[in-house]
């Protein structure tokens, strides 16, 4: 069942649980995605970068296919939108949700090309989501860690500014694998938490940031949390051990990479409470 971003994570806020937003790169991955989403009855958010697929039409409209076939939500999000061709291809290709990224331009300059994002997309039916602060990279983590971090009041003052319907938030996480421990400023996240009301929140950089810190985030007034590295981490490692047998069948190995994919993304839908959060229209 397609839906908006904005139906989950509005469900969701209202619910106190949390959403993964997992990355997906294949068929493989699109359909180990919804295979979770139906056998756990979950909610899902599917997020899409715009350069994954040399015909990023064709891949959304095999998953808004894929979509419809199940009868729990399911949103398709554009992620990490960063040039107006991005978002232009994303509408055009039928994306549900488009996540508009200038993060790292000045607050000025956020807002006013955040604010012409939604202006397209709202007529559209297509919800908008946007950083402020700047989530980095997990390589340039004692770094990027620690600065850009997003500032309580002047989140509440960019939402009202650029009507987004959810904002990814700047709290210590990072993309990819961490070097370093990562710490989320949890004290921070209260505060945007606060200062934002009904809106919902988005956690980038899911992977590797440690369940007791996920799980305290989602209860803390985190609604969407991205994962990527981790699922295709934990994909390669069910995979590598499959093959030790030189005997393995070899009709199996995308089966294999696709149980370790499900499993770990698994463990996140019962982690964030988000198991029989479903609903049908």
């Amino acid at each position: 069942m397609l839906v908006t971003m904005k139906e989950i994570l509005d469900h969701a806020k209202k619910g106190g649980y949390g959403v993964t937003a997992p990355n997906v790169q294949s068929e493989d991955t699109v359909r180990a995605v919804l295979e979770v989403a139906q056998e756990c009855n979950a909610p899902m958010i599917v997020d899409v970068n715009a350069f994954i697929h040399p015909d990023l039409p064709w891949f959304i409209h095999m998953i808004r296919d894929l979509a419809n076939q199940v009868k729990v939500p399911v949103a398709i999000n554009l992620d990490h939108g960063r040039s107006y061709e991005d978002i232009m291809l994303g509408i055009n290709s039928g994306f549900t949700s488009i996540m508009v990224d200038r993060s790292s331009l000045s607050y000025e300059e956020n807002v006013a090309q955040t604010k012409e994002v939604v202006k397209m997309c709202r007529p559209l039916g297509i919800s908008v989501e946007a950083e402020l602060g700047h989530v980095g990279m997990g390589d340039r983590y004692e770094v990027d860690g620690v600065n850009n971090l997003t500032e309580p009041e002047e989140a509440a003052t960019f939402i009202e500014e650029t009507g987004v319907d959810c904002l990814a938030v700047a709290v210590g996480t990072a993309h990819g694998r961490y070097k370093g421990t990562p710490h989320i400023d949890f004290e921070r996240l209260e505060k945007i938490a606060a200062a934002c009301g009904d809106t919902p929140l988005v956690l980038h950089g899911g992977s590797g940031t440690g369940d007791e810190n996920l799980a305290r985030a989602v209860k803390t007034g985190i609604q969407k949390v991205n994962l990527a590295t981790e699922l295709i981490v934990a994909g390669k490692e069910e995979l590598e051990e499959f093959i030790k047998d030189p005997n393995f069948d070899k009709w199996k190995l995308i089966p294999s990479f696709k149980k370790g994919y499900k499993d770990r993304l698994t463990h996140y839908v019962k982690l964030f409470d988000q198991a029989d959060k479903a609903w049908t229209k």
